[in-house]
């Protein structure tokens, strides 16, 4: 009997492991609930985002592909653009500092869209359209000119979060970089995103490296170059042969076809005969 009642014993947990049991289970189960709710989402990242000054915005204000050209912000900042579908848009403005002479400060502009993927661990991976992408880049103490290349660069994002800033209450996206990285915090600018359309603006056969394509803005004359008052000063846009450009060019509407002058003095005509008809 009492060795039956010393196996009993030994068998039935204690009283004091009860209290122990129910914590475990509990702080297991509030660990599966926030990562089941901290799985990836693409809804969140919808929008235009942008630095704290808010200057620097994806969309026609920063890069105009009918002329090609990259229009200068007030203030350097960063700007990513997302959509439901798997579409985005990214414009950087940055100032390049000088320790050795800190008047000369460069600056640089990159703008590229394109189509992203949200993976199951929360990363991001970025792949713009090649041909699309341009940048700008202006050292005035080293060179008379800014050179204007094509730009192709895609990127991983390790992960991002999307929240409430707890100062400005504003919602804000933090991305990080391949490395972890921290880039510049972003808050919430525009929903439905400011983006320029989701395809492909300047479509050409095949992509041009960004050493080989490097061209400048505009040609000088003379010793000291000086901007050309006229067109021929200019080199041609990376994206003359796009069909936004050229089909402008090779199929004019009928009003621009019509020589207004000629029709307003044949109108003074018609006027004058008709008024010597009446009196006859």
């Amino acid at each position: 009997m009492l060795v039956i009642q010393k196996l009993i014993h030994r068998q039935l947990p204690s009283s004091n492991m009860a209290p122990l049991v129910l914590p475990s289970v509990l702080i297991a189960s509030a660990y599966l609930l926030s990562t089941v709710s901290a799985e990836p989402n693409v809804a969140e990242l919808v929008g235009t985002w942008s630095t704290k000054s808010a200057a620097v915005l994806t969309g026609p204000g920063f890069y105009n592909p009918v002329n090609d050209t990259l229009l200068e912000p007030t203030h350097t900042g960063i700007s990513y653009s997302f959509t439901a579908d798997g579409y985005y848009e990214e414009a950087y403005y940055r100032a390049i500092s000088n320790p050795a002479i800190p008047s000369c400060v460069s600056s640089i502009m990159q703008w590229q869209h394109g189509k992203f993927v949200l993976n199951s661990d929360g990363s991001l991976s970025l792949s713009p359209f090649s041909v699309d992408g341009r940048q700008l880049e202006s050292a005035p103490c080293t060179a008379s000119t800014a050179t204007y290349t094509r730009y192709n660069q895609s990127e991983t994002l390790q992960k991002y979060q999307v929240y409430t800033d707890p100062y400005t209450k504003l919602t804000r996206l933090d991305l990080y970089q391949f490395d972890g990285t921290p880039v510049n915090p972003m808050f919430l600018a525009y929903s439905p995103a400011l983006m320029l359309p989701t395809e492909t603006l300047n479509p050409t056969t095949s992509a041009t490296s960004t050493s080989s394509s490097k061209m400048k803005r505009w040609l000088g004359y003379g010793d000291e170059p000086e901007e050309p008052t006229t067109s021929e000063g200019y080199l041609l846009p990376l994206n003359k042969n796009a069909k936004h450009i050229s089909r402008g060019i090779e199929q004019p509407s009928l009003i621009n076809r019509i020589d207004l002058d000629l029709v307003w003095w044949a109108g003074v005509g018609l006027t004058i005969f008709g008024g010597a008809a009446y009196l006859l």
